[in-house]
Protein backbone atom coordinates (compact mmCIF):
# COMPACT_ATOMS: atom_id res chain seq x y z
CA UNK A 1 0.00 0.00 0.00
CA UNK A 2 1.38 3.40 -0.71
CA UNK A 3 0.51 6.41 1.09
CA UNK A 4 1.47 9.68 -0.29
CA UNK A 5 4.44 7.71 -1.69
CA UNK A 6 5.30 5.89 1.09
CA UNK A 7 5.92 2.13 0.44
CA UNK A 8 7.47 0.71 3.86
CA UNK A 9 6.67 1.46 7.49
CA UNK A 10 9.35 2.99 7.79
CA UNK A 11 8.64 5.75 5.18
CA UNK A 12 4.73 5.72 6.52
CA UNK A 13 6.04 6.58 10.26
CA UNK A 14 7.92 9.54 9.19
CA UNK A 15 5.31 10.73 7.13
CA UNK A 16 2.66 10.53 9.89
CA UNK A 17 5.28 11.80 12.19
CA UNK A 18 5.58 15.31 9.83
CA UNK A 19 1.62 14.80 9.68
CA UNK A 20 1.33 15.21 13.52
CA UNK A 21 3.95 18.13 13.78
CA UNK A 22 2.33 19.88 11.24
CA UNK A 23 -1.11 19.76 13.14
CA UNK A 24 0.05 21.08 16.38
CA UNK A 25 1.74 23.76 14.79
CA UNK A 26 -0.77 24.75 12.54
CA UNK A 27 -3.19 24.68 15.72
CA UNK A 28 -1.01 26.88 18.09
CA UNK A 29 -0.66 23.53 20.16
CA UNK A 30 -4.00 23.34 21.20
CA UNK A 31 -5.85 20.36 20.87
CA UNK A 32 -5.64 17.51 22.36
CA UNK A 33 -4.14 14.08 21.79
CA UNK A 34 -7.12 12.16 21.07
CA UNK A 35 -8.86 15.43 19.02
CA UNK A 36 -5.73 15.16 16.93
CA UNK A 37 -5.75 11.67 16.25
CA UNK A 38 -9.23 11.28 14.82
CA UNK A 39 -8.34 14.79 12.74
CA UNK A 40 -5.55 12.85 11.48
CA UNK A 41 -7.51 9.24 11.19
CA UNK A 42 -4.73 7.74 13.05
CA UNK A 43 -5.27 4.62 15.21
CA UNK A 44 -4.70 5.60 18.91
CA UNK A 45 -1.71 3.07 19.16
CA UNK A 46 0.19 4.59 16.40
CA UNK A 47 -0.54 8.41 17.90
CA UNK A 48 1.10 6.87 20.89
CA UNK A 49 3.91 5.70 19.67
CA UNK A 50 4.83 9.15 17.65
CA UNK A 51 3.85 10.80 20.36
CA UNK A 52 6.24 9.09 22.69
CA UNK A 53 9.12 8.83 19.55
CA UNK A 54 8.60 12.96 18.63
CA UNK A 55 9.31 13.20 22.76
CA UNK A 56 12.15 11.58 23.04
CA UNK A 57 13.94 13.59 19.78
CA UNK A 58 12.81 16.47 21.77
CA UNK A 59 10.16 17.66 19.00
CA UNK A 60 6.49 17.16 21.47
CA UNK A 61 6.07 18.01 25.04
CA UNK A 62 2.70 16.57 26.32
CA UNK A 63 1.05 18.66 29.23
CA UNK A 64 -2.57 18.07 30.96
CA UNK A 65 -5.31 19.97 29.43
CA UNK A 66 -6.40 23.20 31.04
CA UNK A 67 -9.88 22.94 32.93
CA UNK A 68 -11.27 20.20 35.27
CA UNK A 69 -11.46 16.44 33.93
CA UNK A 70 -12.38 13.23 35.00
CA UNK A 71 -10.77 10.17 34.97
CA UNK A 72 -7.23 10.09 32.69
CA UNK A 73 -5.76 13.72 32.14
CA UNK A 74 -6.23 14.81 28.74
CA UNK A 75 -2.96 15.60 27.27
CA UNK A 76 -1.81 18.65 24.73
CA UNK A 77 1.13 17.96 22.99
CA UNK A 78 3.06 20.87 22.18
CA UNK A 79 6.68 22.37 21.74
CA UNK A 80 9.21 20.23 24.17
CA UNK A 81 11.60 22.56 26.20
CA UNK A 82 14.44 21.73 24.12
CA UNK A 83 12.68 21.99 21.01
CA UNK A 84 13.28 23.41 17.40
CA UNK A 85 13.25 27.20 17.65
CA UNK A 86 13.07 29.70 14.52
CA UNK A 87 14.52 33.37 14.55
CA UNK A 88 12.23 35.62 12.42
CA UNK A 89 12.67 39.51 11.45
CA UNK A 90 9.91 41.91 10.17
CA UNK A 91 12.38 44.71 8.68
CA UNK A 92 10.38 47.91 8.15
CA UNK A 93 11.38 50.91 5.94
CA UNK A 94 12.43 52.63 9.70
CA UNK A 95 12.78 49.64 12.16
CA UNK A 96 13.22 45.94 12.48
CA UNK A 97 11.78 43.69 14.91
CA UNK A 98 13.33 40.12 16.01
CA UNK A 99 11.61 37.34 17.64
CA UNK A 100 12.20 33.44 18.33
CA UNK A 101 9.40 31.62 17.60
CA UNK A 102 8.55 27.93 18.74
CA UNK A 103 6.49 24.91 17.05
CA UNK A 104 2.84 26.17 17.27
CA UNK A 105 3.54 29.52 17.11
CA UNK A 106 4.37 30.89 20.39
CA UNK A 107 6.59 34.44 19.89
CA UNK A 108 9.26 35.96 22.03
CA UNK A 109 10.08 39.21 21.67
CA UNK A 110 13.91 39.66 21.24
CA UNK A 111 14.10 43.04 20.03
CA UNK A 112 13.16 45.78 18.36
CA UNK A 113 15.77 48.64 17.12
CA UNK A 114 14.93 51.65 14.80
CA UNK A 115 17.50 52.02 11.33
CA UNK A 116 18.12 54.87 9.00
CA UNK A 117 16.61 53.49 5.96
CA UNK A 118 20.36 52.30 4.56
CA UNK A 119 20.78 48.53 3.78
CA UNK A 120 24.19 48.86 6.15
CA UNK A 121 22.22 50.12 9.12
CA UNK A 122 18.86 48.15 9.09
CA UNK A 123 20.77 45.03 8.03
CA UNK A 124 24.20 45.13 9.81
CA UNK A 125 22.85 45.15 13.15
CA UNK A 126 20.13 43.05 12.92
CA UNK A 127 22.72 40.30 11.36
CA UNK A 128 25.07 41.05 14.76
CA UNK A 129 21.15 40.29 16.58
CA UNK A 130 20.73 37.14 14.79
CA UNK A 131 23.97 36.12 15.14
CA UNK A 132 24.02 36.50 18.99
CA UNK A 133 21.07 34.49 19.78
CA UNK A 134 22.27 31.80 16.97
CA UNK A 135 24.70 30.94 19.63
CA UNK A 136 22.48 31.10 22.15
CA UNK A 137 20.19 28.70 20.81
CA UNK A 138 22.58 26.29 19.53
CA UNK A 139 21.10 23.59 17.86
CA UNK A 140 17.97 24.08 18.67
CA UNK A 141 17.59 27.08 15.93
CA UNK A 142 16.35 25.53 12.61
CA UNK A 143 16.73 28.76 10.81
CA UNK A 144 16.16 32.62 9.68
CA UNK A 145 12.67 34.13 8.52
CA UNK A 146 13.31 37.53 6.71
CA UNK A 147 10.30 40.10 5.86
CA UNK A 148 11.85 42.81 3.34
CA UNK A 149 8.80 45.88 2.34
CA UNK A 150 10.12 45.00 -0.99
CA UNK A 151 10.03 42.53 -4.35
CA UNK A 152 12.94 39.74 -2.92
CA UNK A 153 14.82 38.64 -6.55
CA UNK A 154 15.70 34.68 -6.43
CA UNK A 155 18.86 34.96 -4.30
CA UNK A 156 17.87 36.95 -1.58
CA UNK A 157 18.30 40.53 -3.64
CA UNK A 158 15.67 43.16 -2.46
CA UNK A 159 14.89 46.31 -4.03
CA UNK A 160 13.19 48.93 -2.39
CA UNK A 161 12.38 52.02 -4.71
CA UNK A 162 11.20 54.72 -1.91
CA UNK A 163 14.75 53.67 0.44
CA UNK A 164 16.66 53.75 -2.71
CA UNK A 165 17.70 50.27 -1.97
CA UNK A 166 18.89 48.51 -5.64
CA UNK A 167 19.91 44.72 -5.67
CA UNK A 168 20.37 44.74 -2.17
CA UNK A 169 22.54 41.46 -1.21
CA UNK A 170 20.37 40.79 2.08
CA UNK A 171 21.91 37.45 3.12
CA UNK A 172 25.51 38.94 2.60
CA UNK A 173 24.60 42.09 4.54
CA UNK A 174 23.10 39.64 7.37
CA UNK A 175 26.60 37.51 7.42
CA UNK A 176 24.03 34.22 6.77
CA UNK A 177 25.40 33.87 2.66
CA UNK A 178 26.15 30.10 2.63
CA UNK A 179 25.69 29.63 6.48
CA UNK A 180 23.51 27.35 8.45
CA UNK A 181 21.08 27.84 9.80
CA UNK A 182 19.24 28.00 6.31
CA UNK A 183 18.09 31.62 5.60
CA UNK A 184 14.73 32.50 4.36
CA UNK A 185 14.02 35.98 3.04
CA UNK A 186 10.72 37.21 1.54
CA UNK A 187 8.31 40.16 0.87
CA UNK A 188 6.76 41.18 3.90
CA UNK A 189 3.05 41.59 2.11
CA UNK A 190 3.13 37.62 1.09
CA UNK A 191 4.66 36.48 4.02
CA UNK A 192 2.01 38.67 5.96
CA UNK A 193 -0.54 36.98 3.88
CA UNK A 194 0.90 33.40 4.19
CA UNK A 195 0.37 34.29 7.89
CA UNK A 196 -3.68 34.94 7.50
CA UNK A 197 -3.70 32.25 5.65
CA UNK A 198 -2.65 29.39 8.24
CA UNK A 199 -3.82 31.74 11.23
CA UNK A 200 -5.77 34.50 10.09
CA UNK A 201 -8.92 35.10 8.18
CA UNK A 202 -7.67 33.78 4.73
CA UNK A 203 -7.91 30.42 6.27
CA UNK A 204 -9.57 27.88 3.99
CA UNK A 205 -9.71 30.47 1.67
CA UNK A 206 -9.27 29.34 -1.72
CA UNK A 207 -8.81 32.82 -3.46
CA UNK A 208 -8.04 35.61 -1.33
CA UNK A 209 -6.50 38.88 -2.11
CA UNK A 210 -4.28 40.16 0.98
CA UNK A 211 -3.24 43.97 1.20
CA UNK A 212 -0.79 45.11 3.22
CA UNK A 213 -0.27 49.42 3.95
CA UNK A 214 2.19 50.66 5.66
CA UNK A 215 5.05 53.50 4.14
CA UNK A 216 3.39 52.79 1.26
CA UNK A 217 0.69 49.59 -0.42
CA UNK A 218 2.02 45.91 -1.39
CA UNK A 219 -0.41 43.26 -2.48
CA UNK A 220 -0.76 39.58 -3.63
CA UNK A 221 -3.07 37.29 -4.63
CA UNK A 222 -3.86 34.03 -2.50
CA UNK A 223 -4.57 30.38 -3.72
CA UNK A 224 -5.11 27.61 -1.67
CA UNK A 225 -3.32 29.40 1.20
CA UNK A 226 -0.45 30.55 -1.33
CA UNK A 227 0.96 34.03 -2.17
CA UNK A 228 1.61 33.41 -6.09
CA UNK A 229 5.27 34.18 -6.14
CA UNK A 230 5.65 35.16 -10.32
CA UNK A 231 8.54 33.77 -12.21
CA UNK A 232 11.55 35.29 -10.14
CA UNK A 233 10.00 35.45 -6.90
CA UNK A 234 8.78 39.48 -7.43
CA UNK A 235 4.73 38.71 -7.70
CA UNK A 236 3.56 40.51 -4.99
CA UNK A 237 3.42 43.95 -6.12
CA UNK A 238 0.32 45.25 -6.96
CA UNK A 239 1.08 48.12 -5.50
CA UNK A 240 2.99 49.26 -8.80
CA UNK A 241 0.01 48.61 -10.46
CA UNK A 242 -1.42 51.97 -12.38
CA UNK A 243 -4.68 51.46 -10.48
CA UNK A 244 -5.22 54.28 -8.33
CA UNK A 245 -5.55 56.87 -11.21
CA UNK A 246 -2.28 58.82 -10.15
CA UNK A 247 0.10 59.48 -13.16
CA UNK A 248 3.25 60.50 -10.09
CA UNK A 249 6.72 59.29 -11.26
CA UNK A 250 7.09 56.26 -8.32
CA UNK A 251 10.30 55.54 -6.91
CA UNK A 252 10.17 52.12 -8.62
CA UNK A 253 11.13 53.35 -12.12
CA UNK A 254 6.90 53.21 -13.08
CA UNK A 255 4.39 56.22 -13.14
CA UNK A 256 1.38 55.48 -11.87
CA UNK A 257 1.92 53.31 -8.93
CA UNK A 258 -1.09 52.56 -7.10
CA UNK A 259 1.25 52.87 -3.87
CA UNK A 260 1.99 56.58 -4.56
CA UNK A 261 -1.82 57.49 -3.39
CA UNK A 262 -2.10 54.85 -0.48
CA UNK A 263 -0.03 54.94 3.08
CA UNK A 264 2.12 57.08 4.82
CA UNK A 265 3.60 58.38 2.63
CA UNK A 266 0.28 59.89 0.42
CA UNK A 267 -0.93 60.73 4.16
CA UNK A 268 1.85 63.26 4.58
CA UNK A 269 2.33 64.38 1.12
CA UNK A 270 -1.62 65.24 1.09
CA UNK A 271 -0.87 67.73 4.13
CA UNK A 272 2.19 69.22 3.00
CA UNK A 273 4.46 67.06 5.11
CA UNK A 274 8.16 65.82 4.49
CA UNK A 275 7.91 62.15 3.37
CA UNK A 276 10.51 59.17 1.68
CA UNK A 277 12.92 57.45 3.02
CA UNK A 278 10.95 55.74 5.60
CA UNK A 279 10.79 59.05 8.10
CA UNK A 280 7.45 60.23 9.36
CA UNK A 281 5.24 57.05 10.76
CA UNK A 282 4.59 59.62 14.15
CA UNK A 283 3.66 62.19 11.87
CA UNK A 284 1.49 59.80 9.77
CA UNK A 285 -0.03 58.09 12.38
CA UNK A 286 -0.99 61.62 13.77
CA UNK A 287 -2.59 62.39 10.35
CA UNK A 288 -4.60 59.50 9.93
CA UNK A 289 -6.06 60.07 13.56
CA UNK A 290 -6.59 63.96 12.78
CA UNK A 291 -7.30 64.65 8.89
CA UNK A 292 -10.57 63.54 7.63
CA UNK A 293 -9.64 64.59 4.23
CA UNK A 294 -6.39 62.95 4.02
CA UNK A 295 -7.71 59.76 5.29
CA UNK A 296 -10.57 60.27 2.93
CA UNK A 297 -8.30 60.49 0.06
CA UNK A 298 -6.49 57.13 0.88
CA UNK A 299 -9.85 55.40 1.08
CA UNK A 300 -11.00 56.70 -2.16
CA UNK A 301 -7.84 55.51 -3.91
CA UNK A 302 -7.53 52.19 -1.67
CA UNK A 303 -11.15 51.47 -2.78
CA UNK A 304 -10.51 52.33 -6.50
CA UNK A 305 -7.65 49.48 -6.65
CA UNK A 306 -9.53 47.00 -4.93
CA UNK A 307 -12.41 47.31 -7.72
CA UNK A 308 -9.87 46.57 -10.02
CA UNK A 309 -8.12 43.75 -8.59
CA UNK A 310 -11.29 42.12 -7.68
CA UNK A 311 -12.70 42.37 -11.27
CA UNK A 312 -9.26 40.48 -12.35
CA UNK A 313 -8.92 37.62 -10.12
CA UNK A 314 -12.84 37.33 -9.05
CA UNK A 315 -11.18 36.34 -4.83
CA UNK A 316 -13.63 35.45 -2.16
CA UNK A 317 -12.53 37.68 0.53
CA UNK A 318 -9.65 40.97 0.70
CA UNK A 319 -7.68 41.10 3.80
CA UNK A 320 -6.28 44.83 4.62
CA UNK A 321 -3.65 44.88 6.54
CA UNK A 322 -1.46 47.73 8.48
CA UNK A 323 -2.90 50.79 7.99
CA UNK A 324 -5.46 49.34 5.63
CA UNK A 325 -7.07 48.17 8.71
CA UNK A 326 -7.54 52.03 10.12
CA UNK A 327 -8.99 53.21 6.12
CA UNK A 328 -11.44 51.01 6.63
CA UNK A 329 -12.37 51.81 10.31
CA UNK A 330 -11.93 55.48 9.65
CA UNK A 331 -13.31 55.88 5.92
CA UNK A 332 -15.46 52.75 5.26
CA UNK A 333 -17.90 54.52 3.48
CA UNK A 334 -15.73 56.36 1.29
CA UNK A 335 -13.93 53.23 0.45
CA UNK A 336 -17.02 51.04 -1.00
CA UNK A 337 -18.44 54.26 -2.44
CA UNK A 338 -14.69 54.10 -4.69
CA UNK A 339 -14.86 50.29 -5.13
CA UNK A 340 -18.35 49.94 -5.87
CA UNK A 341 -19.18 51.77 -9.31
CA UNK A 342 -15.80 50.09 -10.21
CA UNK A 343 -16.89 46.44 -9.88
CA UNK A 344 -17.68 44.60 -12.73
CA UNK A 345 -21.94 44.07 -12.90
CA UNK A 346 -21.59 40.20 -12.12
CA UNK A 347 -19.03 41.31 -9.23
CA UNK A 348 -21.36 43.92 -8.32
CA UNK A 349 -23.97 40.97 -7.63
CA UNK A 350 -21.96 39.07 -5.29
CA UNK A 351 -18.86 41.70 -4.12
CA UNK A 352 -16.36 39.66 -2.07
CA UNK A 353 -16.04 40.60 1.53
CA UNK A 354 -13.63 43.55 2.66
CA UNK A 355 -12.39 42.52 5.92
CA UNK A 356 -9.50 43.86 8.29
CA UNK A 357 -6.86 40.48 9.01
CA UNK A 358 -6.97 39.13 12.21
CA UNK A 359 -2.82 39.31 12.95
CA UNK A 360 -2.49 42.87 12.55
CA UNK A 361 1.19 44.37 12.17
CA UNK A 362 2.31 41.09 13.57
CA UNK A 363 1.40 39.13 10.31
CA UNK A 364 4.69 39.56 8.32
CA UNK A 365 6.74 38.54 11.08
CA UNK A 366 4.36 35.59 11.69
CA UNK A 367 5.06 35.05 7.72
CA UNK A 368 8.53 34.88 8.33
CA UNK A 369 8.31 32.28 11.12
CA UNK A 370 5.70 29.51 9.17
CA UNK A 371 8.56 29.88 6.33
CA UNK A 372 11.21 28.43 8.34
CA UNK A 373 8.81 25.96 9.74
CA UNK A 374 7.79 25.04 6.41
CA UNK A 375 10.96 24.27 5.41
CA UNK A 376 11.80 22.29 8.50
CA UNK A 377 8.70 20.37 8.80
CA UNK A 378 9.87 17.96 6.45
CA UNK A 379 10.99 14.03 6.41
CA UNK A 380 14.03 15.71 5.81
CA UNK A 381 13.92 18.50 8.18
CA UNK A 382 12.81 16.23 10.83
CA UNK A 383 15.47 13.28 9.94
CA UNK A 384 18.63 15.75 9.82
CA UNK A 385 17.17 17.59 13.67
CA UNK A 386 17.07 13.51 14.83
CA UNK A 387 20.82 13.18 13.72
CA UNK A 388 21.82 16.56 15.36
CA UNK A 389 20.38 15.73 18.31
CA UNK A 390 21.00 12.33 19.45
CA UNK A 391 20.41 11.21 23.00
CA UNK A 392 17.59 13.61 23.57
CA UNK A 393 15.59 11.99 25.95
CA UNK A 394 16.40 13.06 29.65
CA UNK A 395 14.69 15.04 32.31
CA UNK A 396 12.34 17.73 31.02
CA UNK A 397 13.05 20.86 32.92
CA UNK A 398 10.03 24.03 32.75
CA UNK A 399 9.51 24.94 29.37
CA UNK A 400 9.26 28.45 29.69
CA UNK A 401 12.25 28.46 32.03
CA UNK A 402 14.15 26.90 29.95
CA UNK A 403 13.08 29.50 26.31
CA UNK A 404 13.58 32.35 28.88
CA UNK A 405 17.24 31.09 30.32
CA UNK A 406 18.30 30.16 26.62
CA UNK A 407 16.98 33.26 25.09
CA UNK A 408 18.99 35.22 28.04
CA UNK A 409 22.24 33.73 27.45
CA UNK A 410 22.42 31.04 29.93
CA UNK A 411 23.21 27.90 29.53
CA UNK A 412 19.62 25.51 29.23
CA UNK A 413 19.63 22.89 31.72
Amino acid sequence: MIVNGATTSGELRAHNRVRLLRAVHDCGATRTRSQLTRELKLARGTASVLVAGLAEDALLHEEPAPGPARGRPTQVPGPHPRGPVALAADIREDAWELAACELGGRVTVLGVRPHDGTPQDALGPLGEAVAGHARRLGPRLIGVGVALAGPIRHGGLVDIGHLGWRSVDVPALLGLADAEPPLAVGNDTALAALAEARRGRLRGVRVGVHLHVDFDLGGVLVLDGRAVPGASGTGAEFGHMPLGGSTRRCPCGAAGCWAMDVGANALLRHVGLAYGGGRGRAQAERVLATSEEAVTANATALGRGIAALVNAHDPEVVILSGHGVELRERAAGALMAACGPGLMAIRRDHPPRIEASALGWRGSLLGAMESVFDAFLTTEGLELWRKNHPDQARDTPDRQSVMHSTLAGESAP
